[in-house]
């Protein structure tokens, strides 16, 4: 029978990832932070707080939406939509004050969407000079490039878009190229833009099958990084510079196919990817990858189809897997095996994606509370902290501090400010 990880595993495991990501600390310029993985390397954020105490400062956010707020060169952005539907406009906030310096209005229209999106879903991504925002005008994708003074550098239409449920895509950037998956019901491309310019570099058809709104993210292997997307047809990786296929792994669902809401991540030398349907329909996978060199594909390592979550992403610490699902109900599993090793409920319902921060995870619920507790193999629910609005979004973390976007307000959460 297989050990189960011990504390002194995981923990040493924390302070290893914790000295890797030192060099980005200050820094959470995409969709759960630094390789897309929701970790970060800050030691500082509190584990407690009131609605007063701990919190550094607040203020309203002006417009609706569910993007998650990044944080880059000491600035906080995020989409949001006016209520009418009629704009989407990118928020540029200062992270030590607080304070507005800028939005930029992208015209659009109001267009049919599912209960729990919104028409401003989708989360921006930035390379440090430029921030990239998808866009969608309720017709057509678009991505739009501001520089950090909110001029707008670029804006390159991807067509069309078409889903029961709307938009809510989120793109990322690297070594000059923003990448974007393009998936719909009945189309899925992948997409890579030029940073500087918006050019089309190259575009790579996928198998599509539903509309699915997961985020890619860059994987470092021996042959060279590579861009790991998922979605209904399957887990790929793809050449960055070229949009080659280097290997694929269908995704072996028992019944019809599944969406892809949350983002896929690695660790323990496996990848993860979780699925799902609002029928309460639920698929996760954890596979080897494949090989490049070889041309081997990827192989399915285990599979769960009843407790992971469809939204929420999932976080990899060692050799353990921790999730917070939709019911509220938290849970670590070993990573290598899929055996369940607790489950605690913290909430009734949970659509943000929880964080981890040195050694705690972080979990945003919304019934309007973070939720933080031991990343280890018993549970030890630390805090309960309340911010006092529903939070759906997904946080960020930098210098110290927890970003959180309520329903209708931006939190900064920590100790002091970081000169």
């Amino acid at each position: 029978m297989r050990q189960r990880p011990s504390l002194r595993t995981a923990l040493s495991t924390t302070l290893f990832i914790g000295f890797a990501l030192s060099a980005t600390a200050a820094e959470w310029a995409r969709f759960r932070g630094p390789d897309g993985n929701g970790i970060a390397a800050d030691r500082d954020v509190p584990v407690k707080w009131t609605t007063t105490d701990g919190v550094l400062w607040k203020t309203p956010i002006d417009g609706v939406g569910n993007s998650s707020p990044i944080v880059c060169g000491g600035r906080v952005f995020l989409q949001t939509s006016s209520p009418s539907g009629s704009e989407r406009a990118l928020a540029c906030y200062d992270a030590t004050t607080g304070k507005l310096l800028w939005s930029k209005s992208i015209p659009a229209n109001k267009a049919h969407i599912h209960p729990r999106n919104t028409l401003a879903s989708g989360t921006p991504a930035s390379d440090g000079e430029r921030v990239y925002l998808a866009a969608w005008d309720g017709q057509d994708i678009q991505v739009h490039a501001f520089d950090f003074s909110g001029n707008h550098m670029w804006q390159t239409n991807l067509g069309k878009f078409v889903s029961q449920h709307g938009a809510g895509h989120s793109p990322i950037v690297y070594a000059g190229k923003v990448y974007l998956a393009n998936d719909q019901d009945g189309s899925a491309v992948l997409v890579a833009l030029d940073a500087a310019t918006g050019r089309a570099l190259w575009k790579s058809q996928r198998k599509p099958f539903r509309a699915c709104y997961s985020t890619p993210f860059i994987r470092s292997t021996p042959q060279g990084p590579e861009l790991v997307v998922a979605s209904t047809a399957g887990v790929s990786a793809y050449d960055p510079a070229t949009g080659a296929l280097n290997w694929n792994c269908d995704w072996p669902f028992a019944g019809r196919p599944l969406r892809t809401v949350a983002s896929p991540i690695a660790g323990s030398g496996l990848i993860f990817a979780n699925a799902g349907d609002g029928d309460g329909s639920r698929d996760m996978i954890a596979l080897h990858p494949g090989d490049k060199k070889t041309g081997k594909s990827g192989k399915l390592a285990w599979q769960e189809r009843k407790s992971f979550p469809y939204v929420p992403c999932m976080l990899s610490l060692g050799d353990l897997l921790f999730t917070v699902n939709d019911k509220g109900i938290a849970a670590c599993t070993e990573a290598q095996t899929g055996k369940p090793i607790w489950s605690e409920r913290l909430a009734s319902a949970v659509t943000a994606s929880p964080v981890l921060i040195d050694g705690k995870v972080y979990a945003p619920a919304e019934d309007g509370n973070v939720y933080v507790f031991s990343a280890t193999t018993k549970f030890k629910l630390l805090a309960r902290n309340p911010v006092g609005e529903p939070l759906i979004a997904s946080p960020a973390v930098a210098d110290g501090r927890l970003y959180l976007r309520g329903s209708n307000t931006l939190y900064c959460i920590g100790k002091t400010f970081v000169k």
